[in-house]
């Protein structure tokens, strides 16, 4: 055994090997109050304190919920749904895209588009249904644009804001390293924007279905908003919940694939 010269002995070179880290299981407490929540829910049914034709029981709904997937009604109106949110999403995700670049890199850009895209977003936007189903009718048009419109304003403040707000001392030193306008828009001001882009994408989500739901409730003859009109009608507590149910369920996954894209586009991001 050699002993260094400051007498202390030294560390053996072979290390014990190292353990393979233990995989968490997922943590239960979350769930502990939703279900709870249920069950005081089906108690308050079966009991009799919570009438059926204010709120069907959980059970009742979930049978309801099989009813209607069997018989093809909530496929068709879960379809029609989406059509109108995604192509009323492409038009307000491209038009607030377009608008907040204009607005976040040109000067005469922000004077000449921010203005009046400020006094619109000030409008309550539910409420131009009464004009909207003047100019484009009861059809499908109205739901379109009221769903581009509600995408269009968080996604225009949050571009803006990301491009404005872009690290000036990285800006300048690509300035300094002879980084053209074009480069360092590129390799600069756009990366520094997208985290915030994607935070107004998120928020654009949620608006849609929000203003899918108002157009689809206000007038539809198909679509989740129609079944749950529908079953107002008559009085299907379950049915409307499960509608309910659906636009939630889809308001989560459209927001779990915009994070899954965030941690994708932001690894560079030190967390």
């Amino acid at each position: 055994m050699s002993i260094s010269t400051t007498g202390v002995l030294p560390r053996a070179e072979t290390a014990a090997p190292k353990r393979a880290p233990r995989r968490r299981l997922p943590s239960l407490r979350r769930w502990i109050s939703p279900v709870a929540l249920v069950a005081a829910w089906q108690i308050a049914s079966s009991t009799g304190a919570l009438p059926p034709d204010k709120l069907s029981s959980p059970l009742t709904v979930l049978q309801a919920g099989v009813d209607v997937a069997r018989s093809g009604e909530l496929g068709s109106a879960f379809v029609v749904s989406l059509g109108r949110v995604g192509a009323g999403f492409a038009l307000g995700a491209l038009a607030g895209l377009l608008l907040g670049a204009v607005a976040g890199l040109s000067r005469w850009g922000e004077a000449l588009v921010d203005p009046p895209v400020q006094m619109l977003r000030t409008l309550p936007f539910l409420g131009l249904i009464p004009l909207f189903i003047l100019w484009f009718g009861i059809g499908e048009e109205t739901k379109i644009v009221l769903v581009a419109l509600g995408v269009a304003f968080p996604l225009y403040l949050n571009v803006h804001s990301g491009i404005r707000t872009a690290d000036p001392q990285l800006v300048e030193a690509a300035r300094a390293l002879g980084f053209t306008r074009g480069e360092r828009l590129w390799h600069v001001v756009l990366p520094g924007a997208l985290p915030q882009a994607l935070v107004g994408l998120r928020q654009s989500l949620g608006v849609a279905w929000l203003a899918l739901i108002v157009g689809e409730t206000v007038n539809a003859d198909a679509g989740i908003g129609y079944l749950i009109n529908n079953a107002r009608e008559f009085l299907r507590t379950d049915v409307v919940v499960v509608g309910l149910v659906v636009y939630a369920v889809l308001g989560l996954v459209t927001d779990a694939l915009v994070r899954l894209l965030e941690r994708r586009a932001l690894r560079w991001r030190a967390r």
